[in-house]
């Protein structure tokens, strides 16, 4: 296996976290007795660019299609983030009637909908279709197709060049990433702006967010590697901010660089030197992940145990695809786990992969009451914590798993 940026050969193992099926493959009742596909998830670190990255075994296209089952909305505090990233970027770069902003990976129309709301026009770009017609229905113009060179050039034949170009939680999912920033640098208008927002690999290895690995995300990403991809397509990172969300993320500002009109800001260069004093630009930053991975894994299947032992109930909330992950690596199935609860209806009265654990509405959770409610989005503890808050009411508990066991009191 090569580098997907830089071609060299990958030797260096991040983390096996051996096999497992797509972390969004849901399954119907009828086929809990059929086979399930699993797909090796090995991860290599390369030794020149430091891209973390896991193969493509299962193809975008087959990930990514009319079944997607994640919605962007069914999340009240990603809404009201991408609200005021709508607000912040209006004011700071002027947008107006006159403006377009295209989405890539724009789901639902969960963010594009506040840039209509301030009357600045937008475009959506969505390669899943039962997503994509959600957007629709709230007047959000979505063209269904991936993302990169092909159709950048399709665009800006129909006229359509952007003013700014942003992705959030798209740049790690794409298998080709020089084709997908090469796209970027060819969709962009002279002075227009990108930014992009993923999740920052320093944050994931810090603070052991091993869950965040799945086959939907290919790489895992540095700033560093990312300033080096975008400079290769003739684009220049000229600002940068750390965020809070999905665990510690990063927003990156992107322009051409004929572009003089931005100069580079302090918080790129500051952002750079933190990495390099962390050690990310050294393969050593990058061994012993395994090892913390497996304390979380022993933790979480011995505190099920104990429960199961102790006749007490155990059940989650959040079918996220970062639950799949984390119940899948620690062997956990549906004798451990009673069933896990998701607000998305496209998700409740399926299964989750390879565990076959139930997932159902919320009503069920207050009707089982269970002793112990496992949070797999732990990124949103804040959020759930709050909406959960009446299972003290028959002194239930919160856990969370990562990034080490956690029981709420």
């Amino acid at each position: 296996m090569q580098c997907r940026f830089c071609k060299t050969e990958l030797t260096h193992v991040f983390i096996n976290l051996v096999n497992s099926p797509a972390s969004n493959s849901f399954l119907t009742a009828e086929q809990l007795n059929e086979p399930e596909t699993f797909y090796p998830l090995k991860v290599y670190t390369c030794s020149h660019c430091f891209l973390v990255q896991v193969d493509e075994y299962k193809k975008s296209d087959a990930i990514f299609n009319h079944e997607y089952v994640y919605f962007s909305s069914y999340s009240t505090s990603w809404l009201e983030h991408s609200k005021k990233y709508t607000q912040m970027m209006t004011q700071r770069f002027e947008l107006n009637a006159g403006s377009l902003v295209v989405e890539v990976a724009s789901n639902d129309g969960y963010l594009l909908q506040y840039f209509k709301e301030q009357g600045v026009p937008v475009l959506g770009v969505e390669p899943t279709s039962n997503t994509a017609d959600v957007a629709r229905k709230k007047g959000v113009d979505t063209v269904v197709d991936f993302f990169g060179v092909r159709l950048a050039k399709q665009l800006v034949a129909e006229g359509r060049k952007a003013d700014v170009l942003l992705g959030n939680n798209v740049l790690a999912h794409v298998p080709d990433i020089v084709d997908f920033v090469g796209g970027m640098k060819i969709l962009l208008k002279d002075q227009g702006v990108i930014t992009m927002e993923f999740p920052h690999l320093m944050q994931l290895v810090d603070n052991n967010q091993f869950d965040t690995i799945y086959h939907e995300h290919f790489s895992y990403l540095s700033f560093y590697t990312v300033e080096q991809i975008f400079r290769s397509q003739g684009l220049v990172l000229f600002d940068v901010e750390e965020l809070p969300t999905h665990g510690g993320s990063l927003r990156i500002y992107g322009r051409h660089a004929e572009d003089r009109s931005k100069p580079v800001g302090p918080r790129v260069k500051a952002l750079l030197e933190k990495e390099e004093a962390k050690g990310m630009t050294s393969l050593g930053y990058y061994d012993n992940f395994q090892a913390k991975a497996l304390e979380v894994k022993y933790a979480l299947t011995e505190f099920l145990i104990q429960q199961k032992k102790a006749g007490k109930k155990v059940a989650a909330y959040g079918a996220a695809a970062k639950g799949n992950t984390l119940l899948n690596y620690c062997g956990i199935k549906n004798d451990l786990l009673e069933f896990v609860v998701d607000a998305n209806p496209n998700k409740q009265g399926k299964y989750l992969p390879a565990s076959h654990v139930p997932v159902v509405a919320e009503s069920v959770l207050k009707e089982q009451k269970p002793d112990y409610v496992l949070i797999l989005p732990w990124n949103l503890r804040q959020e759930i914590g709050q909406q959960l808050s009446y299972i003290r009411e028959w002194e239930g508990q919160l856990v969370i798993p990562i990034p080490q066991l956690e029981i709420l009191t």
